[in-house]
Formats: structure tokens, sequence, C-alpha cells
């Protein structure tokens, strides 16, 4: 089961407070690419981006009062192909568990993870950036009704 990506990507661009500048110096840093591109982000994020960048930003909920789930319906709708997710892996989330299964569902839609800086350039300049992309979903209600019978 696939899933299409255009060659103009969905990209979520979601960053926890203490990592909130250093998103901002890397979406500052890749402005042109991003720019050809249909941004998404949660809350604060999102608004901060398009106030430094002017970058036009689709803003959802701030991350602890559900935009990290609104983030994950629109990946499971098929709105988002690529997640750019600076998180703070040193302070504990008041929401952890929102964005341990916003990560289950990046993961079980095939989307494009990059969780900092070295792999959200990697991500960005990638041939695959600016190309079709057929994403590979697995079938899991097929998979879990063959383990159950």
């Amino acid at each position: 089961m696939g899933y299409k990506m255009g060659e103009v990507k969905k990209i979520a661009l979601i960053a926890h407070d203490n990592r909130k500048e250093a998103l901002l110096n890397w979406v500052s840093e890749n402005k042109e690419e991003l720019s050809k591109h249909i941004l998404c982000g949660t809350g604060t994020t999102s608004k901060l981006i398009t106030e430094t960048t002017g970058l036009e930003v689709k803003g959802f909920k701030s991350g602890p009062m559900g935009g990290d789930q609104q983030i994950g319906a629109a990946i499971v709708n098929g709105d988002i192909d690529i997640m750019i997710f600076f998180w703070d892996p040193l302070t504990s989330q008041p929401h952890d568990p929102d964005v341990k299964a916003l990560l289950r569902i990046a993961v079980l839609y095939d989307v494009a993870v990059a969780m900092s800086k070295s792999s959200a350039d990697f991500l960005l300049s990638s041939i695959k950036i600016s190309e079709v992309y057929d994403r590979n979903v697995i079938d899991y209600y097929t998979r879990i009704r063959k383990d159950n019978f």
C-alpha cells in the first residue's frame, strides 16, 4: 500500500522549547529550499518561523494542547510527507506520550523524519526532495487479520 509524495513536499516543523532557536536557525539557513514546499507546524513554533523568516507556515495547536495529535492526524490523512522535529532529549515533556504516539504514526505511514540538524540537512539536501516518491505504507490491517486467524 503506497502513498505518493509529489514534487512539492508537505513538511511539518516542530520543536520543543529548548530547541526552538536551533530550528529557527535551521529554517533560516534553508529558507530558499523550504519556500518550495508546503509547511505546517505546531503552535508557537509555526508562529515564530513565520515571524522570523516570512515563510507561510500553517499553524496547529501547541504540542501539549493537542498539536502533536493534530500533526499525527494530518500524517494519517496523507497531509504530511516529512517531519522535522527538533526535540529536547534532556528534558522530560508533559506530553511525552503524545510525542511517542506521533513518532509511531510517522513510522507507520513511512513519513521521512529528521530529529536533529544533521538529519534535517541530509533529508532536505536529498535528490528525493524534489522528486515524486512512493512511500511504502504497510497494510497492517491485512497483517493483523492474518495473524489472528
